[in-house]
């Protein structure tokens, strides 16, 4: 018998965006990889609890560490010698890679800073930043959001929300941020 918290997941918040995600891509025939960091898989999860996934999921990874950018997202010494923070760019960087490397239609990209605290060393290091991507045919798109929280999970669930609306505003064409 399942237990109440496995049948919460995903998130209350998610649960829309992930239907109608997952709705859209089935319909056309479209896939999608993931590149999170602070979100710390709540993406690729939550795409992965819906029945179907295999067609539209290409893959993900949870680049929490620089390190890991190094082994897996097409990263050299030099961009760690440089980090200075989650940037649309940095973050569109890591869309373009993985969608490259994993040949989905889509990529979310996203990067920030859950909090509870931040570097202090400007505004993308402080608790509630993210720094969002979605790579496509069409471009990559990108956005920012701070949500004025320092509650880590909340910061996460949101990161994850944000991507996915990212996502789902580049496949209606409503995106308008484009590196």
């Amino acid at each position: 018998m399942a237990s109440s918290k496995t049948s919460e997941f995903p998130p209350s918040r998610l649960r829309p965006l992930v239907t109608e995600v997952s709705s859209l891509l089935r319909e056309r025939k479209e896939t999608v990889s993931i590149a999170e960091t602070a979100a710390g898989g709540l993406v690729s999860s939550s795409l992965l609890s819906t029945p179907g996934a295999s067609k539209i999921y290409k893959g993900g990874l949870t680049l929490y560490t620089l390190e890991s950018r190094l082994a897996f997202a097409g990263w050299t010494p030099e961009n760690i010698k440089t980090y200075a923070g989650p940037t649309p760019i940095l973050v569109g960087g890591l869309a373009d890679h993985v969608r490259e490397t994993l040949k989905s239609t889509y990529t979310i990209g996203e990067s920030g800073t859950a909090g509870p605290t931040g570097s202090g060393m400007g505004r993308n290091r402080q608790p509630g930043y993210v720094a969002l991507a979605v790579s496509s045919e069409q471009g990559t798109f990108t956005r920012e959001v701070e949500t004025g929280q320092d509650v880590r999970e909340e910061n996460m669930v949101r990161f994850a929300e944000e991507g996915l609306k990212l996502l789902r505003d580049v496949m209606k064409g409503d995106a308008k941020e484009k590196l």
